[in-house]
C-alpha cells in the first residue's frame, strides 16, 4: 500500500546535524566575562544565576551561527571559553573589618558550577586564565564620583562604597595566539568572535590574511564605526523579548 509523505509527521532537526561532516569548519571564540555582562541583554527570559541554563543558552548560541539563511551551512569545529576561576580567598571589609569569604559569595559558587557545565558540552574547550589579586579594595567609580561633586564625604564612607581589586591576566593573549593558531593550520574556515572591544583587532587581522572568515558577535552591544574594516561580517544571537510568564 503506497504511503504519502503528506501523512508522515515532521520531527525536529537533531543537534547531530551541526556536527555533520562538511567542507567549511566554524571556530567560535567567546570572551566568557564579556559575556557573563551582557547575557541578560540577549537572554532576558533565562536566570542568569542558573548555571545550567546559562552553560545551555551559550551552547544555543554558538550553533545559531552555524547555519544561515544567507551563508553555507558549516560544521562546528570547537567552542573555546576564555575566563578564569573565581577568587577564593578570605578578606576583610574595609570599615567594618567583618571577615568576607570569597569562596562563599554567590559569584564564586556559580562561577565554579557554570565552569563545570561547559566541562560536559560538547565540543567546548576551556581556556583559563588567572586573576591577579592587586591586595586591596578601592573605591567605587560611583563612589568617587559623588565624592568629587561633594554629594558625600570620606567620613560617610561604608562598606558598599569599595570594590576589592582583582585583575583578569592572559585571557586576550591566550584568544588571540588559539585564534593564530586555528588559522595558520586551516582548522576552520569561518571564526566567530563573541567579545565587544579592540583588543581582538590584531587576531582579527592575521585571520583575515589567513582567507579565515573572521565574524564579530558583540551580544547587541554597538561597535565603533571604525572596527568594521578589521571584521568580515557583524552578526549577534536572535534577542528575545521577555515574555509575562517569565
Amino acid at each position: 500500500m503506497a504511503v504519502s509523505l503528506s501523512n508522515i509527521k515532521k520531527r525536529p532537526i537533531p543537534w547531530a546535524v551541526f556536527f555533520k561532516e562538511t567542507n567549511l569548519k566554524t571556530a567560535v571564540f567567546i570572551d566568557g566575562a564579556y559575556f557573563l555582562k551582557r547575557f541578560k541583554y540577549v537572554f532576558p527570559q533565562k536566570d542568569i544565576t542558573n548555571p545550567q541554563e546559562v552553560a545551555k543558552a551559550l551552547f544555543s548560541m554558538c550553533l545559531s551561527h552555524l547555519a544561515d539563511k544567507n551563508q553555507e551551512e558549516t560544521e562546528l569545529y570547537r567552542i573555546f571559553y576564555y575566563d578564569c576561576p573565581p577568587l577564593m580567598k578570605k578578606v576583610h571589609y574595609p570599615i567594618s573589618k567583618k571577615c568576607l569569604d570569597f569562596s562563599k559569595t554567590s559569584t564564586a559558587i556559580f562561577k565554579e558550577a557554570f565552569i563545570n557545565e561547559l566541562k560536559k558540552k560538547r565540543k567546548c574547550a576551556l581556556r583559563l586564565g588567572r586573576l591577579q589579586d592587586l591586595d586591596g579594595w578601592i573605591l567605587s567609580s560611583a563612589t568617587i564620583k559623588k565624592l568629587l561633586q561633594g554629594k558625600i564625604k570620606f567620613e560617610d564612607l561604608n562598606d558598599d562604597d569599595f570594590e576589592y581589586g582583582i585583575r583578569q591576566k592572559q585571557i586576550d593573549m591566550k584568544i588571540g595566539v588559539d585564534i593564530a593558531s586555528v588559522a595558520y593550520k586551516k582548522q576552520a574556515q569561518r571564526i566567530v568572535l563573541v567579545a565587544g572591544d579592540a583588543d581582538f583587532v590584531p587576531a582579527a587581522k592575521l585571520a583575515r590574511r589567513e582567507g579565515v572568515d573572521f565574524i564579530l558577535d558583540p551580544m547587541w552591544k554597538s561597535i565603533s564605526a571604525d572596527l568594521f574594516e578589521h571584521i568580515d561580517g557583524l552578526k549577534t544571537y536572535k534577542r528575545f523579548a521577555k515574555s509575562k510568564k517569565d
